[in-house]
């Protein structure tokens, strides 16, 4: 069975603009893949912890004999990283906040990103070892200007972080679907923008 899994982490419960164009690839997604299971994680509410001591020190010992409580610190990491791997399509709605992820997504990435699970270091290096094959980053920006070749691309830290770590984690395909001004914008001109969005996230689907 074919599985969508999707992450929002914009704290607008209401009007998040990455959701809305992330609606629109799921609604396709579902209509191309009858039957397909959608896994959805709204992250922003506080669900997923930042790591503590304990969850480190779980992510490194020994996975055949951790004692009970690292077991219960790294239980949620387990849960998420299954998610993940389950998964054959990762679409994720992301805002950008202070030029880069919101915390509560960043809270999520440490949780998932685990060696032994989700990459592998050897004498040869890093191996990605997500079975996770495409990666849809729906990306939404107050301002203008973040693009390649715009005036403010060089504080889009957003785009190239989340391109590098899932190549890292070994997504083999990273695409973007990008809304800009969506606190700038002329009405007029942010409602095509929208639309065009959408179009491409149909299209992506």
């Amino acid at each position: 069975m074919t599985q969508l899994l999707r992450i929002n982490s914009s704290s607008r419960l209401e009007g998040s603009h990455s959701a809305a164009v992330a609606d629109v690839f799921e609604a396709e997604y579902r209509r191309k893949h009858p039957g397909c299971r959608v896994v959805t994680r709204n992250i922003a509410d506080g669900s997923i912890p930042f790591i503590g001591q304990q969850t480190i020190e779980g992510f490194y010992a020994p996975q055949d004999y951790l004692p009970g409580d690292l077991k219960a610190a790294t239980a949620l990491s387990d849960e998420l990283i299954g998610e993940l791997q389950d998964a054959d399509t990762l679409l994720l709605a992301v805002p950008i906040y202070n030029f880069s992820v919101p915390a509560a997504l960043k809270a999520w990435i440490d949780q998932v990103a685990r060696i032994g699970h989700t990459f592998s270091m050897d004498e040869d290096g890093f191996k990605g070892l997500l079975k996770t094959r495409r990666a849809v980053v729906v990306c939404a920006y107050g301002a203008e200007g973040y693009l390649p070749e715009e005036p403010f691309a060089t504080a889009n830290f957003l785009e190239p972080y989340l391109n590098f770590l899932f190549g890292f984690l070994g997504v083999e395909t990273v695409d973007f679907i990008r809304l800009q001004g969506t606190a700038t914008a002329a009405p007029d001109a942010f409602s095509r923008r929208l639309d065009a969005a959408r179009m491409e996230a149909e299209r992506a689907a």
